[in-house]
């Protein structure tokens, strides 16, 4: 055994992994030294599908879903993250993290930690944090939908008043809670034009977990997505070493709020548009997920977090 692991291949640098899982009503095993799950068919012959592991950034598993610990054991080897979570990706469990399973290896980096450590305990730095944030999110939501030919075809932009009231209120801002308050209103400027553009009456409604409306199922695209966004961000916060429970807009007292500040980067400028555009073209959950995903992968978004993360530390150090 020994002589194998020596022989098997390396994993894929973190922020440069492909692969993005949502299985449910699976077993996750470890067979022949491949990570391979099962699907519950029912059937007299079995099936098993082989996941790359050292070319995945992490697994998400659905309702009716079980892993070994073996498979565990070579998930974490491969610095896969694994959540649990509902049908459909949302919402997120887990017995161990608020947000995913993070592979628990005693090698982790420590530069970015100690300077994020150093930074979190300052109250100024961390608003400066929050603020660099906010407009990096600004800067990508931008560019992005100025690109967006599914946007421009529905004749759909950014409101340049809301973005410049946004930029000055943070500008202005001197906490954590006037930023978020800038924040709600800058994500309804977005949902506005996004529902005009694809002529449907829009109402944030987190979690609620149903079909019956087109505005439903927005909603339920929005979560959902989200929850992949937190996949990626997890990823790439524990490849760059600094812990999930150090937010700097999310407050001090959520543990995993980290995870969600940074995935906020990314959930304007992609989730947002696919989950509008989705649910106007009635299309199902999983061409959702499948389009997003390609999406964050042509928009190589682990690299991106993870340059951001780490030029973030710089300017702070």
């Amino acid at each position: 055994m020994s002589q194998l692991r020596q022989e098997r291949s390396k994993p894929l640098m973190l922020s440069k992994r492909a692969c993005v899982f949502y299985l449910e009503k699976v077993q996750v095993v470890l067979k022949d030294d491949r990570v391979v799950y099962l699907t519950n068919s029912l059937q007299p012959v079995e099936y098993f599908y082989n996941i790359p592991e050292k070319n995945t950034a992490f697994l998400l598993l659905g309702k009716g879903s079980s892993i070994t610990d073996a498979a565990a054991r070579r998930l974490a080897e491969s610095n896969v993250m694994v959540g649990f979570c509902g049908s459909g990706g949302s919402p997120l469990f887990s017995a161990i993290d608020l947000t995913f399973l993070a592979p628990q290896s005693e090698y982790r980096p420590t530069e970015y930690m100690q300077i994020w450590m150093r930074a979190w305990l300052e109250d100024d730095a961390r608003l400066l944090m929050a603020k660099i944030l906010l407009l990096e999110r600004i800067a990508l939501v931008s560019d992005t939908w100025k690109k967006n030919i599914d946007l421009i075809q529905h004749g759909i932009y950014i409101n340049e008043n809301a973005l410049d009231t946004f930029k000055k209120d943070i500008d202005q801002a001197t906490n954590q809670q006037e930023l978020l308050a800038a924040e709600g209103r800058w994500a309804k400027a977005l949902y506005k034009e996004l529902a005009k553009g694809f002529k449907f009456n829009f109402t944030r409604d987190e979690g609620k977990n149903s079909h019956d409306t087109i505005t439903d199922i927005a909603n339920n695209y929005l979560d959902h997505g989200n929850y992949i966004a937190y996949g990626y961000a997890a990823v790439a916060l524990n490849g760059i070493g600094i812990s999930f429970a150090l937010p700097i807009l999310h407050g001090k007292t959520r543990r995993g709020g980290l995870v969600f500040d940074i995935a906020d980067l990314v959930k304007d400028a992609f989730v947002m548009p696919l989950a509008f555009s989705c649910a106007a073209k009635g299309q199902n959950q999983k061409d959702f997920r499948m389009q997003l995903i390609e999406t964050c992968q042509d928009s190589d978004l682990l690299d991106y977090m993870f340059g951001f993360t780490s030029e973030l530390c710089s300017k702070i150090k």
